[in-house]
């Protein structure tokens, strides 16, 4: 069977074509990312995940659970969308769509998701402070999501798409014993 990435791409590719042409209201992406982003969490859902691959539900029946379940009003677009990804039995690969599309969104506006671990709570300062150096490095705007890991012991982890800054104690610890294992 097909990588999910690579089902996904043509999916994610015509669903960002559609809300870049979708000029109804201000911030359109953001709102097409957001009903992306809540279907997806919905259809991830291992309970819904497993109820919609019952045997017994029509297709219909699937979009009515699926669209019942997301909070959003869904543009008529978006319903074209599920209902497409439904027929065609692409459920398990709307979560690969929705971070596809946001990979696209960010494209489109010269940015980047930025995910900073660190082993101990940042300041805004601290935070604001790595980010311009960040932004400058990678020469996108970046959007940020802070998480704390404890199990890093000291340092930060930077991910921004493929790229990984890693100066955390443990992987500097894990780099040593390595070294000293591999003599």
């Amino acid at each position: 069977m097909a990588e999910l990435s690579t089902i996904a791409r043509p999916y994610a590719d015509a669903l960002f074509a559609a809300a870049r042409a979708d000029r109804s209201a201000a911030g359109a992406l953001d709102q097409w990312l957001a009903v992306v982003d809540e279907i997806a969490a919905v259809a991830g859902h291992p309970d819904v995940a497993q109820a919609v691959r019952d045997p017994k539900l029509t297709n219909e029946q699937v979009y009515a659970l699926l669209a019942g379940l997301v909070k959003s009003r869904l543009p008529a677009a978006v319903e074209n969308f599920l209902k497409l990804v439904i027929d065609n039995d692409r459920i398990a690969a709307l979560p690969e769509i929705a971070r596809q599309f946001r990979r696209l969104k960010n494209e489109a506006e010269g940015a980047a998701d930025c995910l900073i671990e660190s082993a101990f709570a940042l300041s805004e300062q601290q935070v604001n402070e790595l980010l311009w150096g960040l932004a400058r490095k990678f020469g996108l705007k970046l959007k940020p999501e802070v998480k704390v890991d404890a199990g890093l012991i000291g340092g930060v982890r930077v991910t921004v798409g493929d790229h990984v800054l890693d100066t955390t104690v443990k992987t500097r610890l894990a780099q040593m014993h390595a070294a000293l294992t591999a003599a």
